[in-house]
């Protein structure tokens, strides 16, 4: 799925893409499975990484794959000057297990100064708290994922993002009913409110979709809208 439109880890690390390089490397805190492959997939983007976690045996794990590596107890603002996060311009805590550690790096972090503070939640309660000390960006990355795949099993959709609460992307081939008409003649906004962003034809790449665009059967559409049109457009 890595090369799919929407990688949920290629969208988050772009938006900061131009200030990281210009500013620094990141700092991935945390590298359990989800930090790992995070800072793993920062560094095959050209981002320098400083990874860092309190066990010994997983800092020796990443000494080769990551730019820097450091074994460190987190949560308090000295350790986190001393290894050179105030620094730093974008940090992300990936600490999962560890509820109590998570937030208070989090703080540590708003406190020294990172401009751009990422952490990973695991409940809704974990993300309301850490949202609250200042984090800049909180994700949720099961429950994201799951409601991803919740969509996909449907069978019409492909890709699903969920830019908020009630907006949503989503990637999926033409409905037949639609198949051989045009937009304009569709009129898919008023009727549907949702909006075609883009369009794949068979055998071409995406582009952007026109008023005289014409769907044809095997092409697929990406498609924007609030959660529950997009949702009923999908299913209908």
């Amino acid at each position: 799925m890595a090369d799919r439109p929407f990688s949920l880890i290629r969208r988050q690390a772009a938006d900061h893409d131009r200030h990281a390089r210009e500013r620094g490397e990141i700092a991935v805190i945390g590298l359990g499975r989800f930090g790992s492959s995070l800072a793993r997939t920062l560094i095959d983007m050209g981002h320098e990484v400083l990874g860092i976690d309190l066990a010994d045996e997983i800092v020796a794990e990443h000494k080769e794959a990551l730019t820097h590596v450091v074994q460190a107890d987190t949560t308090t603002e000295r350790t986190l000057r001393q290894v050179g996060l105030a620094e730093v311009h974008t940090a992300v805590v990936c600490i999962g297990d560890d509820v109590e550690a998570s937030v208070l790096t989090a703080v540590a972090l708003v406190d020294i100064g990172v401009p751009n503070v990422w952490a990973k939640a695991i409940t809704s309660a974990h993300a309301k708290i850490l949202e609250r000390v200042g984090c800049h960006h909180v994700v949720r990355p099961e429950a994201e994922m799951g409601t991803r795949v919740a969509h996909m099993l449907s069978g019409s959709v492909l890709e699903y993002l969920a830019l908020d609460d009630d907006f949503v992307i989503a990637e999926m081939g033409v409905p037949v009913r639609l198949a051989g008409r045009s937009l304009g003649e569709l009129g898919l906004r008023a009727a549907h409110r949702i909006t075609v962003v883009c369009i794949k034809p068979a055998g071409a790449s995406f582009t952007y979709a026109e008023r005289d665009t014409v769907l044809g059967p095997d092409d697929l559409i990406v498609v924007a809208g609030h959660r529950h049109d997009v949702e009923r457009f999908a299913n209908a």
